[in-house]
């Protein structure tokens, strides 16, 4: 094919890629590995770092995997500028121009490293530890691991373009990333107080968990027990001597507390009623209802700090000038947003919206051989916490968001390959991220038209 009266190189690439059939994924790829080359030349020698707690393994090595120097240094992370400098006084005695620094992100020490290697305008990369650990087993089919083999592994899988460049995080996108981390661990024990509140109480005091649908949502429900175990010590003797007008005013009071203007006394006065109720193990009864107030107390607290760390992220998102992008997505709050971000970090940085679902391990796994077809499911890789923020976010958005809502109805009702729920709700997950990366890349609020047919659609539209 000539290619002479072209223009641009672009111009000549674009028509070599077409006449080659190179595909969207063969693209993304060799792009990928363009930007790698540039951040590992080969007129730079790879430092490979082996990251401990007082104990750094240090190779520099060349392209082919040769060891050109090795030195163990007895420090910590934050002095390892030393092992920099011997290092690229190693690579420049070796004829090279420079040295591209590789580890593993294991904790927080690669963090302080990339920082040393930031400072002396060297390039740093990472390798993932399960394709260190892979490569580990394939050096010499024996499952030795070393300090000093596996800075070598990491080496000679970065002069293979087998690493990746790690997020570079500002101060305000850092500080969401913690915030986000805080408020899942907040969750978790929100979580473990609720189990262990209805454990307790279905041994001795079951008929207390049916006086409200929802009891552990229910703020008039944890204010009448709050009142029960706390000022009467679990004693129904004295909360029943104290009367039902009497045990409602306090409520009333109680429940402001809980964040509510006012109580449901129903819910109320069918605790009330169950105090009566003689079901449940009643030897354990003081003991339990007495560790009940414990955790009730503890709940409350983890409560009112989880609502504190969502305001936080909240403001976090105003400060990024995200809020208002993201929040024009129905269905989707601001707490979401947040917590599908702090997972993410900056969209920006993903090359694509599939790559932000890759990420999350959100993206259909192909398995075809010949004539062979598999069955299709998510890879179930990358971050477990973003693929359970995005998973959150499906169960609003699928009642709450008429593009949602008519997918899952269309991905759980089709006469062909019929999706079971909690795989409809996988691929409305997706969709979700992609069209949160979409909004916040591209600064446009979010248009139904636009999510449910594509830009091509829309495109011809206005044309038209």
């Amino acid at each position: 094919m000539r290619l002479a009266g072209l223009g641009s190189h672009a111009q000549k690439e674009d028509v070599m890629n077409k006449a080659s059939q190179i595909s969207r994924g063969d693209k993304s790829r060799n792009a990928r590995l363009g930007r790698l080359r540039q951040l590992v030349p080969t007129t730079s020698a790879i430092v490979g770092i082996d990251l401990a707690d007082a104990k750094q393994m240090v190779v520099v090595c060349d392209h082919d995997s040769r060891v050109l120097a090795r030195k163990t240094f007895r420090v910590r992370a934050w002095d390892l500028g030393v092992a920099l400098d011997w290092a690229a006084a190693k690579a420049a005695r070796a004829g090279f121009a420079g040295v591209t620094v590789a580890c593993e992100p294991t904790g927080h020490r690669w963090r302080i490293l990339s920082q040393l290697a930031e400072q002396r305008d060297m390039a740093f990369v990472c390798v993932q530890p399960l394709i260190s650990a892979w490569a580990r087993r394939g050096e010499d089919l024996t499952t030795d691991k070393t300090d000093e083999k596996d800075a070598v592994v990491i080496a000679r899988l970065t002069a293979q373009l087998r690493c990746y460049v790690p997020e570079v995080v500002d101060e305000t996108w850092g500080r969401l990333r913690h915030l986000g981390t805080r408020r899942e661990r907040l969750l978790t024990e929100l979580t473990a107080h609720v189990q262990q509140m209805r454990d307790l109480l279905e041994c001795v005091w079951p008929t207390s968990l049916e006086a409200a649908n929802y009891p552990f949502r229910s703020r008039t429900w944890m204010a009448t027990m709050q009142v029960i175990l706390e000022r009467d010590g679990a004693d129904f003797a004295r909360t029943k001597r104290l009367g039902l007008a009497r045990l409602e005013k306090l409520v009333r009071k109680e429940v402001l507390r809980w964040g509510a203007e006012k109580p449901t006394l129903r819910i109320t006065r069918n605790l009330f009623a169950a105090l009566d109720d003689e079901a449940g193990v009643l030897t354990h009864r003081p003991g339990a209802l007495e560790r009940v107030g414990f955790v009730l107390d503890d709940f409350f607290h983890a409560r009112r700090r989880r609502v504190d760390v969502e305001e936080r992220m909240t403001a976090v998102l105003e400060e990024l000038g995200v809020k208002d992008l993201a929040g024009s997505i129905p269905g989707l709050s601001s707490i979401a947003v947040a917590a599908i971000l702090a997972e993410t970090g900056d969209p920006r940085r993903f090359t694509s919206a599939r790559a932000l679902v890759k990420h999350a391990g959100l993206a259909p796994r192909e398995r075809s051989s010949g004539t062979f077809v598999g069955r299709t499911k998510v890879t179930g890789q990358g971050r477990p916490g973003l693929r359970l923020a995005a998973w959150r976010g499906v169960w609003a958005t699928v009642q709450h968001n008429p593009v949602h809502a008519a997918r899952y109805e269309h991905l759980t009702h089709r006469e062909h390959n019929r999706l079971k729920p909690t795989q409809a709700q996988a691929a409305v997950a997706a969709a979700l991220l992609r069209q949160l990366h979409a909004v916040i890349v591209t600064g446009r609020p979010w248009d139904a038209e636009v999510a449910t047919h594509g830009m091509r659609r829309r495109a011809q539209q206005v044309a038209a």
